[in-house]
């Protein structure tokens, strides 16, 4: 028996393993099941309805926070607004009715301040959990003129990510290990900067002024961080990149965290990241500064080949199959 390695599964296995046992396709499904792309497109006629599903898996601290946004945040990346969600709860006996409860608050709240209806789900107490697991499943309207998804980047699109890297998983590490990130010498003044970065999980901001301004390509960044995001929106479009690592630029409090615990922020989950690929005529760069909003370049599309370019220097890349959060919790918290 072949064991899986924990964590997201790894592209070339998701497409043997679960995409190529679907072979039924339906002429009102735009944007169906495949490498790359987090939502589904189904077109209703008068509007497009986006959907996607996201688990919270390897958090626990605000995790209902969390798992609001990161299912909508697919739903931003296909450049659509999100307006409901269902949940599913996978509950362990000794969460406790109160930490459940709280658990939901939080999942309600979100929701509300976003403008978005929780419209039902399912809700299961099992032994068959260790800790609390969330599906999501978020729903979205979307007009035709401003519909984007991971496959339609272009050779020569510049690729831009929005705030920084590293994220969500900098974030869940100061929440739910706080402790090891003190012994390992990162600053409490770096740990409650860190407790901010809730705030800056959602990427509808992004999504509203890149499609507005003829952004067509959009991947939000989740497990494998930049080049898991990049990766797969290489084979969306299939395409090839280039990486330009010299252009990498780290939020001084993830840079103090993966130095520390010697991770690399690049392969590290990042919600709150939206990656957009857009042609070169078009100054991404100038339009965000003018919103407030500051994006940086991390590489390019071109026809085909991946590759990492450093300090003038292109070699072959191929991203880490583990997201540098998992590595973490295997190495350290088994």
């Amino acid at each position: 028996m072949i064991v899986l390695e924990i964590g997201k599964l790894a592209g070339n296995k998701l497409k043997k393993t679960i995409l190529d046992k679907i072979e039924h396709f339906r002429s009102d499904v735009l944007v169906p099941a495949g490498p790359g792309e987090d939502s589904a497109v189904i077109d209703l006629g008068d509007y497009l309805l986006v959907v996607s599903s996201d688990p919270i898996t390897g958090a626990e601290k605000n995790a209902g926070y969390l798992a609001v946004n990161v299912a909508c945040n697919d739903i931003a990346a296909a450049g659509a607004e999100p307006f409901g969600i269902q949940v599913v709860l996978l509950l362990p006996p000794r969460l406790g009715e109160k930490r459940a409860e709280k658990m939901m608050e939080e999942i309600v709240n979100t929701a509300a301040a976003m403008n978005i209806e929780v419209l039902g789900g399912h809700t299961e107490i099992t032994d068959l959990v260790q800790k609390p697991i969330i599906t999501v499943t978020a729903m979205g309207r979307a007009v035709r003129e401003e519909l984007t998804s991971s496959s339609a980047a272009e050779a020569g699109d510049i690729l831009y990510i929005s705030k920084g890297m590293g994220i969500e998983g900098s974030y869940i590490l100061a929440s739910d290990y706080r402790e090891h990130l003190i012994e390992k010498g990162v600053s409490s003044e770096t740990i409650v900067k860190l407790d901010g970065y809730l705030e800056l999980l959602s990427v509808l901001a992004e999504s509203r002024i890149a499609r507005k301004n003829g952004v067509k390509a959009m991947h939000d960044v989740t497990e494998g961080g930049v080049y898991g995001a990049v990766t797969e929106m290489a084979a969306a479009s299939q395409l090839g990149f280039i990486i330009e690592k010299d252009n990498f630029k780290l939020i001084p409090e993830v840079e103090e965290v993966c130095r520390k615990l010697d991770l690399d922020p690049a392969a590290l989950i990042s919600s709150g990241s939206m990656l957009m690929a857009a042609p070169p005529e078009i100054d991404l760069k100038s339009i965000f500064a003018e919103n407030e909003l500051e994006i940086i370049r991390v590489g390019r599309m071109i026809k085909e080949g991946n590759y990492m370019e450093a300090n003038g220097v292109k070699k072959e890349f191929e991203a880490p199959e583990k997201d540098e959060l998992w590595k973490f919790i295997e190495k350290n918290h088994k």
